[in-house]
């Protein structure tokens, strides 16, 4: 049966938002979240920190990190495409040379893809 005793603590600015930014990262309630920081500060403090929960929790983690690495990449590849097509139609607008939209586009890829190179270090 379980028995819980209530406490209130109070909790700075940095830890309130560190918790509800954990919270939510998690998908569970900052009630939730609390919970798990205090039974794994408590099993830190006591010597008897459960290692294949510490391992699995880093790994979710790690996890996490992997797929917003993935998206930041994306995002990255879209921002440099459209700063290279906003390069070649200014730089056709500048040069008045009336090229078609498809030469133009062709030109923007060819920038994107060199660019793109560059910044992962393929250097051929």
């Amino acid at each position: 049966m379980l028995t819980a005793t209530k406490r209130t603590i109070r909790l700075t600015a940095a830890q309130d938002k560190a918790l509800r930014t954990l919270a939510e990262r998690r998908g569970l309630s900052p009630y939730r979240t609390l919970l798990l920081a205090i039974d794994a500060g408590l099993g830190t403090i006591g010597g008897n920190a459960d290692r294949p929960a510490d391992t699995r929790e880093i790994a979710e983690e790690v996890g996490v990190i992997g797929g917003r690495l993935i998206e930041l990449e994306r995002v990255l590849d879209r921002s440099l495409f459209v700063a290279c097509a906003a390069y070649a139609y200014a730089r056709n607008a500048a040069l008045a040379t009336r090229q078609s939209d498809e030469t133009i586009a062709a030109e923007a890829r060819a920038a994107f893809e060199r660019q793109r190179s560059l910044a992962v270090g393929d250097r051929s």
